[in-house]
């Protein structure tokens, strides 16, 4: 609601101090969050040190840089990386991303030291084999120079030698020590399949010399994904499995399989990193969880017993990641006025409440509450009978109201991935809009994770056509309940959500404007471009490699340029390798050529993904002042212009 003292003002010229700038200077990245004995670590990103990522650990009142420049957190296994860190008895191990190896910091202290030999080997997700002076790894070796590389499961010495434990397979993650060192659980599976499709569980013995013996299969397979394995204390082997179409918990026992609360609810996520985790042990009986119901986290406790849930109460609706030790859990998460933040909560203070104490946040000075818009969850009818998902922004200044009888314009938001979703944690990104008078509508379209295994299987061959249906129909949805203009609807993507927008444009006559950054228009050159992990995706997207070409070139915006008849503006990056400024301009030159108003930026020394803040200020702007002009909506006198070409006086 506006405030009391608010002035009517057109939609879209709302003065804010969520400036272009203020969306440039972004967030600091939080990752990777990891309890030991009392400390707490993380890793955060260094945006003035070329984007490095270091460590941090708080140990009683103070927090302490254990990783200094140049010394840079990542890895690049499966090239999207996590899985960085390992934290046990004091000890730290991390993978330095600019020379592949995993360094050592001791308990006591002192200079990181390397004890692999990194180049072409990388690694990720380690665990510890203390007795027998080694970790447990995900290897991806480089060394024949191809284009993919043979991944593995080994035994990373601290002599420095390496030991393949597990191989055959095209991928690994998640190798699991049992707590009496007796045995391993991995998770494995084979192109063509991404993770989330369907992965295997298996586990072995280790013999007296490391070696493992007798692996079998636990679960999982072609059409059951599995993440997330973990011992309990005492030894029982528990993951998540979406064998109900739900991502729920199970156990491993005795050589059955338990589920511990079946709910239509998700318990796990898509694995495109190492090292995520939902779930941990407050004890052998008692495990704290996150899990998400219609896009939102909750938090509990769960009884294994009994499969009974307990809230935790906390002011999240976005759970990244969750540690447990004993009563202490550590969160990475977010809110819609609350930007990504690394909390710990004391479950010592009551069963469903207790002290909850901030240790980083990713914006240290926030904007006032006054002009954040804070989303509403809906869900709406789309094409064929189907239901679809989305946060709606409503716009939110506390100093401007439309003016009366106006209806804003609406911006409808398609994330990238496609596999992945849209969450409300704090994004400045957004609400430079809403608090400008634009409303917002982040999609998760058929596809997305968050709301099941029939949900996420939507989009099987269907990309490009469901994911734009549902954005279509999103914007329908509100303007027929009333709450914006349909006149002024548009619809804005980058990359693979470029691709949506350019399909919503050219295959659909709802929105009226759109912008593209570094969009797909071309489907086949994303094969091209590929590397290991995502070069059968597309199989699962589109279609199998013997039927993909007719596919493709049916569904490439870039064949059907006839059809793009709205407003665009296009930005691009000159350096881009994975959509090059062809497929953009190939664009731009037909709207250009039918008389259709098109603005084109083109920023030099930018890739795919724009990261200068320089870049990110002016883009943005020029988005607005596109809009405003488009819908003839007044330009504010601090708003730089830039060239539409036929849009006239």
């Amino acid at each position: 609601m506006p405030a009391p003292s608010s002035t009517a003002a057109p939609c879209g010229t709302w003065t804010s101090p969520i400036t272009a700038a203020v969306v440039a200077a972004g967030a600091t990245p939080l990752s990777s969050v990891a309890l030991d004995g009392g400390d707490v670590y993380w890793l955060a990103g260094r945006a003035s040190e070329g984007g490095r990522t270091t460590l941090l650990r708080k140990r009683g009142d103070s927090v302490t840089e254990l990783t200094p420049a140049p010394f840079n957190v990542r890895t690049r296994v499966h090239e999207y990386g996590g899985g960085a860190l390992l934290v046990a008895d004091g000890s730290v191990w991390f993978s330095h991303f600019t020379d592949n190896r995993i360094y050592r910091i001791g308990a006591d202290g002192g200079e990181p030291v390397a004890i692999s030999a990194g180049g072409p080997l990388r690694h990720a997700d380690f665990v510890p084999d203390a007795a027998r002076a080694r970790l447990v790894s995900v290897r991806e070796d480089h060394s024949a120079g191809e284009t993919y590389p043979v991944n593995t499961i080994c035994a990373l010495n601290f002599d420095g030698s390496e030991t393949v434990l597990v191989d055959g397979n095209d991928f690994y993650s998640s190798p699991r020590l049992s707590p009496d060192g007796s045995q391993l659980a991995w998770l494995s599976w084979d192109h063509p399949r991404m993770p989330w499709q369907g992965t295997e569980l298996w586990l072995a013995d280790i013999a007296a010399d490391g070696t493992l013996v007798g692996g079998r299969l636990i679960a999982g397979g072609d059409s059951q994904s599995i993440c997330q394995p973990e011992w309990s204390p005492n030894g029982t082997l528990h993951f998540v499995s979406d064998r109900s179409g739900w991502w729920n918990l199970y156990r491993f026992d005795h050589g059955v399989v338990h589920a511990l609360c079946e709910r239509e609810a998700e318990f796990g996520g898509p694995h495109w990193v190492f090292g995520n985790a939902m779930y941990g042990f407050i004890s052998d009986r008692e495990i704290a969880c996150t899990y998400i119901e219609d896009g939102v986290s909750r938090l509990a406790r769960l009884d294994t017993t009994d499969g009974t849930l307990t809230p935790v109460d906390n002011p999240y609706e976005e759970i990244r990641e969750l540690r447990v030790q004993g009563d202490t859990l550590a969160l990475l998460a977010g809110a819609p006025t609350i930007a990504a933040e690394i909390a710990c909560i004391d479950l010592n203070g009551g069963q469903n409440k207790g002290r909850r104490e901030v240790l980083a946040r990713s914006i240290e000075q926030a904007p006032d509450v006054g002009y954040l818009s804070v989303p509403q969850s809906i869900r709406y009818p789309s094409a064929n009978g189907r239901t679809a998902y989305a946060f709606y922004y409503p716009p939110q200044n506390k100093d401007a109201e439309p003016l009366p009888g106006e209806l804003p314009p609406l911006m409808v938001i398609g994330h990238g991935g496609p596999t992945s979703m849209a969450t409300s944690t704090l994004k400045l990104a957004t609400q430079f809009w809403t608090s400008r008078g634009i409303a917002v509508l982040d999609v998760n379209y058929g596809g997305s994770t968050g709301f099941g295994r029939a949900y996420r299987d939507l989009l099987r061959g269907q990309w490009g056509v469901v994911d734009v249906e549902d954005c279509v129909a999103g914007a329908l949805h509100l303007a027929d309940q009333g709450l914006v203009d349909r006149e002024r609807l548009m619809i804005r993507g980058g990359s693979a959500g470029g691709l949506t927008t350019l399909c919503a444009l050219a295959f659909h006559d709802v929105f009226k404007a759109g912008a593209s950054y570094y969009g797909v228009s071309d489907l086949k050159g994303l094969d091209a471009d590929s590397h290991k992990f995502e070069s059968r995706y597309n199989e699962y997207l589109i279609a199998p490699k013997a039927q993909a070409d007719a596919v493709y070139a049916e569904r490439s915006p870039i064949n059907h340029t006839d059809k793009l008849a709205r407003p665009m503006i296009f930005f691009q990056g000159l350096d881009d390798k994975v959509v090059p400024p062809p497929q953009s301009e190939v664009m731009v030159d037909a709207l250009r050529a039918r008389g259709v108003p098109v603005a084109y930026l083109t920023l030099e020394g930018e890739g795919h993904g724009f990261r200068k803040a320089d870049s990110i200020v002016r883009t943005l702007q020029a988005e607005l002042y596109f809009y405003l002009r488009v819908f003839d909506i007044p330009v504010p006198a601090d708003v730089p212009a830039v060239e539409i070409e036929n849009l006239g006086a």
